[in-house]
C-alpha cells in the first residue's frame, strides 16, 4: 500500500513527487508513456510567465506569481537552465494602448513586479526589430525562459533520489474507492493507495469523473511551434507576445536557452493528445509570428512540433481534494501558466496533505539538489580534467550541440535513466541541433543498446513501436539467399 500515488509524469507531478518525497511518505509516480516529460511538458512555449494576465484572485495568477518566484532559485538548486529575460506585449493600435494599463494594473494587483508601460521610442530601444507598427508595449523584466524537460526531468531525479518509485508504461484504467484507500487498475495491475493526486493533464477528466458526481470537462487544444537554427537566435533579447485574446497568450517570438528562436503557437481543438502538424496550424504561426516580428526568417526553422493543453470547463486551475471524494487531490486544468505555477502547486499540496493529518515529519537524510555536465560550457581546465578522469567526454557524438559520448552515458545512468533517442535528447541535447539527429542518431543508438543490453532492433525513438530499425522476416531472408 502506497502513502500516495501521482498521476502523470509531466512537470506538475514530477515537481509534486519532489516535494513529498521530503517526507517519510512511501509514493508513486505512474505515467502512460515510457519516460517523464512525454506530454505538454516537452512541447510548450518554454515560458516561466511573470504572471500579470491572470485573473485577479484566480488560481492562475496565485500559484503562477508564486511558482514564478520560486523558479530561479530551484534552476540552481537542481541545475536546469533559466534565464530573466523579461517580456514585451506588444500593441499595434493606440485606441489598445488602454489594454496595456489594464494588463499593468492587474499585474500589479496579481504581486508583479517592475512593469511597465512603454511608447513607441522606449520600445525599439528594447527591440530594434519588432515590427514599425507597434506603438507601445507592456514590459514585463521578471518574465523568464527555461529549458521545461530539463526542469520536469531535473525534478523527477531528484525525487527519485529521494525514494520516489516510479512506473513507466503505466496507464490507470480505472480508479475507485475501496474502505479507506483507493484502487487504481493500470496496464501492469493494481495499485492500492492512501491517497491519489492527479496530474493527468489532457486525461484529468476522465479520471475524476470515475469518482465524482460533480463532473469535470477538458478541452485539448493544440499548439503548434516553429523552432528555428542559433543563426536567428539572437534576432530578438525579450519572449515578445501580442495582446491576448479569448483563446490565450497568443502567437508568442522567444529565444531559448539553448540559443535558438521559439515561435508559436495556435490554439485548435483536436481530440486527445493530437500532436500532429498541419500545413494550416504553421502558416498561422509564421504569419502571426511575423506581425510582431517582420524579419524571421523561417527558412532557417529546424524542427516543426505540437503540444496539448489540457482547457477545463471551469477556466481556471483546478487545485485540490475533490468534492465526494476524500483523499483524491484534482490538479486539472494546468495549461499555460501550468509551467510557471508547478513549484507552486506542489507546495499546495503538502499543505493539503498536513491540513489532514496525512503529512509525517519531514525527513532528516533528505538529499536535495543535482549537477550535471554540460561540456561545451566548461572550461578548458575542466574539460582536461573530464577527459583524464573519464576519455568518454572527449568524444564528440553531436557536433551541431557537441554533446560528448560522456554526456550521453551519464543520460543512460542517472536516477530514472533514458531509455530512447528522445529520451537521450531531452537529458543531454544530443540531436537537439541543426540536424536534428541526422549525424549522431546511429551514434547515439548503438551507445543505447550497448549501455542498456538491448538489441538494436529494440531501440526507440519515443513511444512503443516507435523502433529505428527495422529487421527482414526469415522468408524474406530466405528469398534473399
Amino acid at each position: 500500500m502506497y502513502d500516495a500515488v501521482i498521476v502523470g509524469g509531466g512537470a506538475v507531478g514530477c515537481a509534486v513527487a519532489r516535494w513529498l518525497s521530503r517526507y517519510r511518505l512511501r509514493i508513486c509516480l505512474v505515467e502512460r508513456s515510457e519516460d517523464v516529460c512525454t506530454g505538454t511538458s516537452k512541447a510548450n512555449s518554454a515560458i516561466c510567465h511573470a504572471g500579470f494576465d491572470a485573473p485577479i484572485g484566480s488560481a492562475k495568477a496565485r500559484f503562477n506569481v508564486a511558482g514564478s518566484q520560486m523558479m530561479e532559485a530551484l534552476s540552481r538548486q537542481l541545475d536546469f537552465p533559466y534565464r530573466r529575460c523579461g517580456a514585451l506585449v506588444l500593441c499595434f493600435d493606440e485606441a489598445d494602448v488602454p489594454r496595456l494599463e489594464e494588463l499593468k494594473a492587474r499585474g500589479e494587483r496579481n504581486g508583479v513586479e517592475g512593469l511597465a508601460v512603454l511608447d513607441r521610442e522606449a520600445l525599439r530601444r528594447q527591440e530594434p526589430r519588432v515590427a514599425p507598427e507597434a506603438v507601445a508595449a507592456l514590459y514585463a523584466p521578471t518574465s523568464a525562459i527555461i529549458c521545461p524537460f530539463g526542469m520536469t526531468i531535473a525534478l523527477a531525479e531528484n525525487a527519485a533520489a529521494n525514494g520516489c518509485e516510479f512506473r513507466f508504461n503505466t496507464e490507470v484504467q480505472r480508479i475507485r474507492r475501496q474502505d479507506d484507500h483507493f484502487l487504481l487498475e493500470t496496464a501492469q495491475g493494481v495499485l492500492e493507495s492512501r491517497v491519489v493526486i492527479s496530474a493527468a493533464g489532457v486525461y484529468g477528466d476522465t479520471l475524476h469523473n470515475q469518482l465524482c458526481e460533480t463532473k469535470l470537462t477538458i478541452v485539448p487544444r493544440r499548439g503548434e511551434y516553429c523552432l528555428l537554427d542559433r543563426r536567428d537566435g539572437e534576432l530578438v533579447q525579450h519572449t515578445i507576445f501580442q495582446l491576448p485574446s479569448a483563446m490565450g497568450k497568443g502567437v508568442l517570438v522567444s529565444p531559448t536557452v539553448h540559443g535558438n528562436l521559439l515561435v508559436g503557437p495556435d490554439a485548435v481543438r483536436v481530440e486527445g493528445d493530437n500532436t500532429a502538424c498541419t500545413a494550416a496550424g504553421l502558416a498561422f504561426v509564421s504569419a502571426a509570428a511575423r506581425r510582431s516580428v517582420p524579419s524571421i526568417r523561417f527558412g532557417e526553422s529546424i524542427r516543426n512540433f505540437a503540444g496539448v493543453r489540457a482547457n477545463v470547463d471551469t477556466g481556471d486551475f483546478v487545485i485540490g481534494e475533490a468534492e465526494g471524494a476524500p483523499g483524491f487531490i484534482d490538479l486539472a486544468g494546468m495549461k499555460s501558466p501550468g509551467l510557471s505555477s508547478a513549484p507552486a502547486v506542489a507546495k499546495e499540496v503538502t499543505k493539503i496533505l498536513k491540513a489532514h493529518g496525512d503529512l509525517p515529519a519531514a525527513k532528516t537524510d533528505y538529499r536535495d539538489g543535482r549537477t550535471r555536465v554540460r561540456f561545451k560550457e566548461c572550461s578548458p581546465e575542466e574539460k582536461a580534467r573530464l577527459i583524464a578522469e573519464d576519455p568518454a567526454y572527449g568524444r564528440v557524438v553531436c557536433r551541431c550541440e557537441t554533446i560528448t559520448e560522456g554526456e550521453i552515458l551519464n543520460a543512460l545512468r542517472e536516477e530514472i535513466p533514458a531509455t530512447t533517442i528522445d529520451g537521450v535528447k531531452r537529458r543531454c541535447g544530443a540531436g537537439m541541433g541543426r540536424c536534428q539527429g541526422g549525424f549522431c542518431g546511429p551514434r547515439v543508438l548503438e551507445l543505447i543498446s550497448k549501455t542498456l543490453g538491448i538489441s538494436p532492433l529494440d531501440v526507440l525513438q519515443d513511444k512503443a513501436g516507435t523502433n529505428v530499425l527495422l529487421c527482414e522476416t526469415k522468408q524474406e531472408e530466405n528469398h534473399h539467399d
